[in-house]
């Protein structure tokens, strides 16, 4: 990847934005409002008797994983959350797979999701869901085959929904595509009692995306836009997601698979403490040729990638007992670590207080951003 400049001019961003990336990501408050009304509608009448011993998230594409992280960050830990991988002879959502686990039965909740609705796996799985007992529940657009096998399964099919106005983005890794299925299954992960995610946080989320686009949009320049600002860091380096918390191992583990698949920017997470000792090496390894060998073929010599370490931090917990101390935190050791070895360093923050919900979109939002960002550079250049 070469180092050149980001565009600066909103007008250059946009002619270079020809698969439509930057609407999804600049609207992502109005897909929340709208997949929260669909799905307020279809969560009404439901009663849970009790919360699940384990839900089981499944379904293409990487909103799955992310959806599960946040389940579980913005839970109370007393019920399990899991992810079903998929196997199959390839990538194609049609020709995936999800199995149980053996010990899934009548006490845990299966939860599907997809934004096709299509899947022959996911109907399979449902199946076998039903067969055990399981309780059942999709995210699917409405009259789709997941949507109508779930309800013949006196399942709730909460609808996939985005705004009517948005046009989807010509690409199939396209950020922020993760909101409508996300809020549907937070807010179903609410009403059996898995996470904290009620009406309330749902709405000071979509704000907060707001104010995300109006901070991290194209027409605001480089040096006031903290996403164009990581993205110009991040071109030429070796991004180095460190995360503290579940909330931000979540979005940090959501956000490497993102750049993978859109830019195509190589980039790793790890948690602290161990991404003190599981990238050390990365932090003080040699890239390209000896230096000191004045007669080597430089022409050979691959562009270097220097690592850059990005710091994501979650909110500190508010559970603890009166008097308790904030459990210890890593964050400084990674910063001395970062400054001893010479390896840039900075932090991807959030505005304090509020909902842990509005944290994570804030994190989320400001990643988006950054890997359209990269994107674009690279459409410019082409």
């Amino acid at each position: 990847m070469t180092d050149e400049p980001l565009p600066d001019a909103p007008a250059a961003l946009l002619r270079a934005d020809r698969q439509g990336l930057l609407r999804p990501v600049a609207a992502a408050g109005a897909q929340v409002r709208t997949a929260a009304r669909a799905a307020a509608e279809t969560l009404a009448p439901l009663r849970p008797e009790g919360r699940p011993a384990t839900v089981l998230l499944a379904g293409p594409g990487p909103d799955v994983p992310l959806a599960a992280g946040l389940l579980g960050a913005l839970g109370d830990g007393a019920v399990r959350v899991a992810h079903l991988a998929a196997t199959g002879p390839a990538a194609d959502p049609g020709l995936l797979r999800w199995r149980l686990p053996r010990w899934a039965g009548p006490l845990d909740v299966v939860v599907l999701t997809s934004a096709d609705g299509s899947e022959s796996g996911l109907v399979e799985l449902l199946d076998q869901a039903h067969r055990r007992g399981c309780a059942l529940a999709s995210v699917a657009p409405a009259g789709s085959p997941l949507a109508e096998a779930t309800a013949r399964r006196r399942g709730p099919a909460l609808p996939a929904t985005t705004a009517d106005h948005l046009q989807p983005a010509d690409h199939p890794a396209a950020a922020a595509g993760h909101w409508p299925l996300l809020t549907a299954t937070l807010m179903l992960g609410h009403r059996l009692g898995v996470c904290d995610a009620d009406d309330a946080a749902v709405a000071a989320l979509a704000d907060r995306l707001d104010t995300v686009a109006e901070r991290c949009g194209p027409v605001v320049p480089t040096a006031e836009n903290p996403a164009r600002t990581l993205a110009a860091a991040c071109q030429g380096a070796l991004p180095l997601l460190w995360s503290e918390g579940d909330l931000a191992g979540a979005v940090a583990r959501h956000a490497v698979r993102l750049l993978h698949a859109l830019p195509g920017v190589p980039a790793l997470t790890a948690p602290l403490p161990e991404a003190l000792t599981a990238h050390a090496a990365l932090l003080t390894a040699r890239r390209g040729g000896d230096p000191d060998d004045f007669f080597r073929d430089r022409a050979d010599d691959e562009p270097e990638l220097h690592p850059r370490v990005v710091l994501l931090d979650s909110p500190a917990p508010t559970d603890l007992p009166p008097g308790a101390d904030l459990p210890p935190r890593a964050a400084a050791a990674a910063r001395d670590l970062a400054q001893h070895h010479g390896v840039a360093f900075g932090e991807l923050t959030a505005a304090e207080g509020g909902h842990p919900l509005e944290t994570a979109g804030e994190l989320l939002a400001q990643l988006d951003f950054t890997a359209v960002y990269l994107t674009l550079t690279a459409a410019a250049r082409s």
